[in-house]
């Protein structure tokens, strides 16, 4: 049987696989990204003056489709969340040679 682990998503704890909870935060990780990167492409023209909000949108949209945008974003997110628990695992073992603070 697969390890389960408590993914907590609106006030709710759900015990799921490991591996569903880390597609979880990859997709989570990516779809904030995303909407950042709207903000600031779709943002900029709307307040610069130049374009509407609706062209700011579509610049957007044919920017996020790239396939290099995509696999940048989820390989950020995988190696983040990677590094993340790399991280705490090493503070958790005991007699890692670290002091603590």
């Amino acid at each position: 049987m697969a390890e389960t682990t408590q993914l907590v998503m609106g006030g709710r704890r759900m015990l799921v696989p490991r591996l569903l909870k880390r597609l979880v935060q990859v997709g989570l990780s990516v779809a904030v990204t995303s909407a950042v990167f709207f903000v600031m492409i779709a943002g900029n023209g709307y307040l610069v003056g130049r374009t509407t909000l609706r062209t700011g949108f579509n610049a957007w949209l044919v920017f996020i489709q790239r396939s290099d945008i995509l696999a940048t974003m989820v390989l950020t997110a995988i190696v983040t969340m990677l590094v993340m628990y790399w991280q705490r695992d090493q503070e958790r073992r005991p007699g890692s040679g670290r002091p603590s603070m």
